[in-house]
């Protein structure tokens, strides 16, 4: 197709997207009015399956074919960065050097990685309570991990860090939520419809599938924005370009810029 082809089809349909959201937006409600079906709505759904946090029973009960599309956006980004990142035929992989952290910046980085991790965790399990739920807590839990590159260096987080494990919970975390909407297609509902016993309102157990949705999100985003940050990081520590592998002190056996040392902490 050509240039001018291409232009006249985004023309057309970008027409077509901007009638349909002007129609929608005439059938709004009043901007400062007291009418809000959809929220009075959702909050009414929300106590009806005994989940407390309104936000979390329309993203993984009301609408959580919304958020399968979402996690499925974060998996896809993440596969698209393992490929693109991943170590070529003209590279090499070298061992970084360490780099001490500043006693201030070593000592703050050990005291908040539990806290930090508890907190992300926390966030996960209590999402059909309280605000919050798997997408913050899993990015909280993924950035605990990282807080040891800078209490101590990359190879004390390589050791926590193995890809193996982590690129498994990401495919688990999306396969559990497609799997459970599946279920609920065999128990004769609609596909991710709540067809789990309620529980108690207000406990951990309350909500019917919006826990363990909420939960196989957060271990997909945690195990994700891992195995995310480690492409980039082990670009910026451990991949050698042939150009980089030069002996004029700037390639992985300098202490140039370049070098494994330099770029530790790039």
């Amino acid at each position: 197709m050509s240039r001018r082809g291409r232009l006249w089809l985004f023309l057309a349909g970008a027409a077509v997207v901007a009638a349909l959201f002007t129609a929608a937006c005439f059938d709004l409600p009043s901007f400062g009015g007291d009418r809000h079906p959809y929220g009075d709505r959702a909050v009414r759904a929300a106590l009806r399956h005994h989940t407390s946090n309104a936000i979390a029973s329309v993203n993984f009960d009301q609408r959580a074919l919304d958020t399968l599309g979402e996690e499925t956006i974060l998996f896809s980004a993440v596969l698209g960065a393992v490929v693109l990142l991943r170590q070529t035929a003209d590279e090499r992989r070298c061992a970084p050097a360490p780099a001490a952290s500043r006693p201030r910046v070593r000592r703050f980085a050990l005291l908040m990685l539990p806290v930090a991790l508890v907190v992300g965790l926390y966030v996960v399990a209590h999402g059909q309570l309280s605000p919050g739920g798997g997408f913050q807590g899993g990015v909280a839990t993924a950035t605990a991990l990282h807080l040891l590159y800078l209490a101590a260096d990359y190879r004390a987080l390589e050791r926590v860090r193995p890809l193996g494990p982590y690129e498994v919970g990401e495919a688990v975390g999306e396969a559990t939520y497609l799997i459970t909407g599946v279920a609920a297609v065999l128990a004769g509902a609609a596909f991710l419809a709540n067809v789990l016993p309620y529980g108690t309102f207000a406990t951990l157990s309350s909500g019917g599938t919006v826990p363990l949705l909420n939960a196989a999100v957060g271990m997909e985003v945690a195990c994700g924005v891992v195995v995310l940050l480690a492409q980039f990081l082990d670009q910026a520590a451990e991949i050698e370009g042939a150009e980089d592998s030069g002996s004029d002190g700037n390639g992985p056996e300098g202490n140039g810029p370049q070098g494994a040392s330099g770029r530790e902490r790039a």
